[in-house]
């Protein structure tokens, strides 16, 4: 498959729109309709719905390997690119919500006083956007956050060729609001919680999808979702009885209207990685050192 092709069927699925997707690219609508139809005739199978546009069910199924496949291959130009580019003195970080600690900070304002004149920047993103930022260059490391059991790592989505780094561990508890039946007891077994209502916010805390698997159930089922990234969003919609939700117990600390409750089983821990090329930019390896201390 041709990666152009690829390119335009995103773009097409992603905009709705053979004219949108055309603007987007740079292309003629022609061009655009001519690349859709040779992806189809490569592979056997309509993939876009004309009126109203969208994927057929093979496109669909195409959609899930064309992103990564395209991620991987701007990875790989990116990866190159670093052994012929001389490296601007910056560090550019990606960081989940709850991956920006006190910590984290800390260890910044370490290399900004060890390298004067360093151009630091900090952006917080989802999960997945996190790894895709340094697969694309964007960011020199990012740090991601989640629940697995003790000393295990995180159950990232494919971090291609990327190092991965344990940064901190700290207990996992579940978030309730005052007054709920459960803050009666000293902790909670997550298999007790399937049949809950919970918060759905999976850039915040701990995603769904994780819960499910460490308990081995397809409960776990959302009543609201949230796609904010502020973990005080997250406690106002716990406190208002919107769902319960999954977090670090320094995150969940002091939430105005919620319980911290502790899990006893399974065994969860809430986890911090970094993720970094495995030639990263100069500053990087002073930042994961300044992470450890």
């Amino acid at each position: 498959m041709d990666p152009h092709l690829l390119r335009t069927f995103v773009a097409v699925v992603d905009n709705r729109s053979f004219s949108a997707a055309a603007a987007e690219l740079g292309y003629t609508q022609s061009a655009v309709s001519q690349h859709i139809a040779a992806l189809e005739a490569d592979l056997g199978a309509p993939l876009v719905r004309r009126r109203p546009v969208g994927p057929t069910g093979a496109g669909e199924r195409l959609l899930e390997h064309a992103r990564p496949l395209l991620l991987r291959l701007e990875a790989a130009r990116v990866d190159i690119a670093r052994f012929r580019a001389t490296r601007p003195a910056r560090l550019a970080v990606a960081a989940t919500p709850l991956a920006l600690t006190p910590v984290l900070a800390r260890a910044l304002a370490r290399i900004r006083s060890s390298a004067p004149g360093l151009a630091v920047s900090l952006h917080v993103l989802g999960r997945e956007a996190v790894p895709a930022a340094v697969m694309a260059g964007d960011a020199d490391v990012g740090l991601v956050d989640g629940a697995a059991a003790p000393s295990d790592p995180l159950p990232l989505p494919d971090p291609g060729p990327l190092a991965t780094v344990a940064i901190a561990e700290e207990p996992l508890v579940v978030l309730l609001p005052d007054g709920h039946p459960l803050t009666r007891r000293r902790s909670l077994r997550l298999a007790d919680l399937t049949d809950a209502h919970w918060l759905d916010a999976p850039d915040t805390a701990v995603p769904l999808a994780q819960l499910r698997a460490a308990a081995r159930s397809d409960g776990f089922r959302p009543q609201v979702a949230y796609g904010g990234t502020d973990v005080r969003g997250v406690g106002t919609l716990v406190a208002g009885r919107h769902g319960l939700a999954a977090l670090p117990l320094a995150a969940a600390a002091g939430l105005p209207g919620t319980v911290a409750a502790p899990l006893s089983a399974p065994r969860l821990v809430h986890r911090t990685e970094a993720l970094h090329p495995a030639d990263p930019a100069a500053p990087v390896p002073g930042l994961l050192a300044a992470l450890g201390q």
